[in-house]
């Protein structure tokens, strides 16, 4: 039995981090003894069968989360602190050290403990600051005083992040995109799909009434855009169409219900911009996961186009006539059969089951 931590950044609802909580999952059903340790943030209420140590890292307060944030860009403090106090409670023995992240917290953390405890780091990299100019998939608006210290900010996090990947013994992560990007790093990495769960995100038939365009995401300023296009194509059809966005902030979905939504949908939306890369958005696998035509907007003409030609799952485009045709053909086959269903190909290699496969196999 391998022993092993896995180290995260504090996991929200309402998904939790499903990559991690899929994975960690997993690893247990393989007869892994897991312990998750992330910081502590809110209540962790979903199920799970193995141990979680939390650490405290801020006290709640303004004033102390500013000072820390300063201190932690001079000295690295977040990742020296919580590396201490994790290393003060955790016991050893452990086989390796997996770290699922997006910026350079924990993975500086993880380190450590992995250094400490002399066993091996796997990385496994979610996002890269570098996949959207300017750092904006971090940041819903954009405000110009603040530019100058985000920038500053970026580029110490971005440098911390890379030492931590030289020293990786191995790295996951999520496109082709992602891992061409981090070779010139470490040559050793892996692409691991987000997926979907087989168990939730499955195809049924269910007759609905509208015809529904849905969108389930956050929505940053880069994407809307891209919205406001759907939104224009969804008008000119002339079609009686009712447009959905779901947002955390705005009519949210909790994430047990959201298989059900996205069955119950007409077209699931999935945006992109010109200045994305490697976004393969947990939606995207979802709605190929239901089986729900995709339409994705703008094309990133790269590995979310390529995915989606693949698996047959819809459409990706900048065009405004090819989305008129696209919602126009998926209307007539809704009032022929009371809903819609997208004929994919190659949809079970994208189940979760799927990719943590090849991810046990390939490191452990």
């Amino acid at each position: 039995m391998k022993k092993l931590l896995v180290v995260s950044d504090p996991p929200a609802a309402p998904g939790y981090l499903p990559r991690l909580r899929y994975l960690c999952d997993y690893l247990v059903r393989k007869g892994c003894d897991v312990t998750l340790l992330t910081e502590a943030y809110e209540p962790l209420l979903f199920e799970h069968t193995y141990p979680i140590e939390t650490i405290r890292m801020y006290s709640g307060g303004t004033l102390d989360w500013f000072i820390k944030t300063i201190w932690t860009l001079l000295t690295d403090w977040h990742n020296r602190v919580f590396a201490r106090k994790a290393l003060s409670v955790l016991h050893s023995g452990y086989d390796a050290v997996l770290c699922t992240a997006f910026s350079d917290f924990p993975l500086g953390a993880a380190q450590r403990i992995a250094k400490h405890l002399n066993v091996p780091l796997i990385c496994d990299i979610r996002d890269l600051d570098e996949q959207v100019e300017d750092s904006r998939y971090q940041y819903k608006h954009q405000s110009r005083w603040l530019m100058p210290f985000r920038k500053v900010y970026r580029a110490i996090h971005i440098r911390r992040r890379n030492q931590v990947l030289r020293a990786a013994n191995a790295i996951t992560t999520v496109s082709p995109w992602h891992a061409e990007f981090i070779k010139q790093f470490n040559p050793n990495v892996h692409i691991v799909y987000n997926g979907f769960d087989e168990k939730q995100f499955y195809p049924k038939n269910i007759p609905t009434n509208p015809f529904t365009v849905t969108y389930i995401g956050s929505l940053f300023e880069w994407q809307q855009p891209a919205l406001e296009k759907v939104r224009q194509a969804i008008t000119e059809t002339g079609l009686p169409i009712r447009l959905e966005v779901h947002t955390p902030n705005k009519e949210p979905i909790e994430y047990q219900q959201m298989g059900d939504v996205i069955r119950k949908s007409s077209i699931m939306i999935v945006l992109t911009a010109a200045h994305t890369h490697g976004m393969l958005t947990t939606k995207f696998y979802e709605a190929l996961g239901c089986e729900k035509p995709i339409l994705c907007v703008p094309s990133d003409k790269g590995a979310l186009a390529e995915l989606i030609a693949y698996t047959h799952a819809g459409i990706a485009t900048d065009d405004i006539e090819a989305i008129k045709a696209f919602i126009t053909e998926q209307y007539k086959a809704w009032k022929q059969n009371g809903f819609t269903r997208q004929a994919t190909r190659h949809r079970n290699e994208f189940t979760r089951e799927a990719q943590y496969d090849q991810f046990y196999r390939t490191h452990l």
